[in-house]
């Protein structure tokens, strides 16, 4: 191996142009394909239209063709009359007959006016008696007619190098009679995940593997950029397998893409095989988060790129390094990414030293800048970027961006349709089956899992339509109602069995791991409703494990199931979906609080009529183990 990298981490744009500076991205060349194979593609040459379009003096409507001037001074009660010749003239027929001074002859749409006519009167504005046109409006030379050349001369440029061809574009074609056009040939990008932990869809699953979403990820953003994606495999930490697939990668493709095995770990050997190009790593590491490890590289001139194995980091760091690269090659423009301005919903915390990209989701307060929640801040998450609006920029030196501070979000994408129903707190699989009834009706429903009290906030702060809370009055034993200010209704949810979750098949009862004092406990974050009804359970103690505070209900469960706790507490669906044992604790209510100003909400109205007794969405709840009674 030529050189050895040891995350010497660059700033973002230094980095960019490093790699530019070796790549030096242009657009590939072209090559000619038919009409019907050029939807989506980029025109490589300036059409010009070999023909006039139309092609010949045309009527806009059925009516008579006349004279424009023998009409003049006709009115509905002195209609002037004229000559109807006996040719008639349909669509695709040349005239053979001339239209003379006093004359009219029918024409339907799209007819080729005759010689000598030079308007068009509609039907209805006429009246036939045997071989006379009584004409009831004058007319002006040129009324309903399209004349020859008028959309399109003959050498004319109708479409431009460059243009990506939509449909609109591809009917020009059609128009002016192309068959044939030359296009920027499609990059060829290859994709190689790696990893022994990572296993194909459908493949068999045990604990410590995971499913190699990166592979489709990515395959899938190359064609949405216009590229021709060829997924070459999974491949475990096999040093030789990985060489060949690169060297094969190289040989076929424009550009190479490798996720995973971006760290300086000893099974990493990605940079290994990468390093062994010439000229090999330009930059290994980057001051980002996510995306850090992210590694670009290059063999001549053509662009090799590690992206980081965890989802969010691999495709963050696709759009923001790779995708550009790939439009270049496309012969496609450089996006200009739509840039709002928004207040932050909650504090963050950031790292000093990288800039980081902070996932969003937009919430509308009417006539106020949105509101920003942070979504999902783990690189290993799926969904964060799916289901984020836009990104927060948080500068190198900021380690604290303050709730409620201005921020600029750049969106991803094309911004996204303002929701019929936001719903902001605690998340639970019922609320999954309510929101997707909703959906089913056509409501866009956006859900923003942040806890019970950040939802009960934020519909006190008018930026929710719902907040689904299951917060425990200490005091009164009684769910939620306590916690609601006179701006809000409550909308009653269901019930929920609250419990003690651990492994059944170990003998070890409930009671038992929880007075054992070496029994590892699996807590819940602060703010949810369930941490409530923990810290009443623990009366003050803190048992080991109780600084871990995963977020959900499934997280706690697999934290049991997979054996790095030995307690928790969660609701009953998910513990007997994990297949756990479940002590009963107390049945909480999960309920939604609505602003008053929201009640009357068309989505709010339709919400609250599914949650009626009887209704289809109740029985599936019940069916799902939860009291709607």
């Amino acid at each position: 191996m030529k050189q050895e990298q040891f995350l010497e981490v660059l700033d973002r744009d230094e980095a960019e142009l490093r790699w530019h500076a070796v790549i030096d991205p242009v657009a590939l060349p072209s090559e000619r394909i038919g009409l019907e194979e050029a939807l989506g593609r980029v025109l490589a040459e300036d059409v010009r239209s070999d023909v006039d379009v139309p092609g010949f003096d045309r009527s806009n409507m059925d009516g008579f063709a006349i004279r424009a001037q023998d009409s003049f001074g006709a009115s509905e009660e002195v209609p002037i009359r004229l000559t109807l010749l006996e040719e008639t003239i349909p669509t695709g027929v040349l005239p053979k007959s001339e239209v003379l001074p006093g004359q009219a002859m029918q024409i339907a749409t799209g007819g080729m006016l005759p010689r000598g006519a030079d308007s068009v009167i509609p039907v209805e504005q006429t009246d036939v008696e045997g071989s006379v046109l009584l004409v009831r409006q004058g007319r002006t030379p040129g009324a309903a007619l399209s004349y020859a050349g008028t959309d399109m001369g003959r050498g004319e440029t109708v479409l431009f190098a460059g243009v990506r061809l939509t449909s609109r574009e591809t009917g020009v074609l059609a128009a002016v009679g192309r068959t044939e056009i030359d296009v920027v040939r499609r990059p060829r990008v290859a994709v190689i995940s790696t990893g022994d932990e990572i296993v194909q869809p459908g493949e068999e699953m045990r604990p410590g593997l995971v499913y190699d979403s990166n592979g489709r990820i990515l395959t899938d953003a190359v064609m949405e950029l216009g590229g021709e994606a060829i997924f070459m495999g999974a491949f475990r930490d096999d040093l030789e397998a990985l060489r060949q697939a690169l060297d094969r990668a190289i040989a076929e493709t424009d550009l190479v893409l490798l996720s995973g095995g971006t760290s300086k770990g000893e099974g990493d050997l990605n940079a290994l095989v990468v390093g062994e190009l010439e000229p090999g790593i330009l930059v290994h590491g980057v001051a980002l988060k996510p995306g850090k490890p992210i590694c670009l590289a290059a063999h001549g001139d053509k662009p090799v790129v590690i992206l980081p194995g965890f989802p969010t980091s691999a495709i963050f760091t696709f759009h923001e390094f790779v995708a550009p690269v790939l439009r270049t090659l496309a012969g496609l423009p450089a996006t200009q990414r739509e840039v709002v301005g928004a207040r932050l919903a909650q504090k963050v915390v950031s790292v000093r030293g990288r800039l980081e990209y902070l996932l969003v989701g937009l919430v509308d307060r009417g006539e106020e800048e949105p509101a920003a929640y942070p979504m999902g801040r783990g690189s290993g998450s799926v969904t964060s970027f799916s289901r984020a609006d836009g990104f927060v920029r948080i500068g190198r030196n900021r380690e604290i961006v303050d709730a409620d501070e201005n921020v600029e979000v750049t969106l991803i994408g094309h911004a996204s349709p303002v929701a019929d129903l936001v719903v902001i707190g605690s998340h639970c699989v019922g609320l999954d089956l309510i929101a997707s009834a909703l959906s089913e009706e056509g409501f866009r429903v956006k859900v923003l899992a942040v806890g019970s009290q950040a939802g009960l906030e934020a519909a006190s702060r008018g930026e929710c339509d719902v907040a689904p809370i299951h917060l425990l009055d200490a005091e009164t034993g009684e769910y939620n109602r306590s916690f609601l200010t006179p701006e809000m209704h409550l909308l009653p949810g269901y019930g929920r069995m609250q419990g003690v979750i651990f492994r059944s098949d170990e003998g070890r009862d409930a009671e038992t791991l929880m007075a054992d004092p070496d029994s590892r406990m699996v807590n819940r974050n602060r703010g949810a409703g369930t941490r409530i009804l923990i810290d009443m359970l623990l009366e003050g103690q803190r048992p080991l494990g109780y600084a871990y505070e995963p977020r959900s209900h499934h997280a706690v469960a697999a934290a049991v199931a997979q054996g790095r706790a030995d307690w928790g507490v969660t609701i009953s669906n998910v513990a007997q979906a994990a297949g756990l044992g479940f002590h009963p604790v107390r049945e909480e209510r999960y309920d939604f609080v609505i602003p008053k100003t929201r009640w009357e909400k068309p989505a709010v109205r339709r919400l609250r009529e599914l949650l009626q007794p009887g209704s289809e969405v109740c029985r599936s709840l019940t069916e799902a183990g939860f009291d709607v009674a």
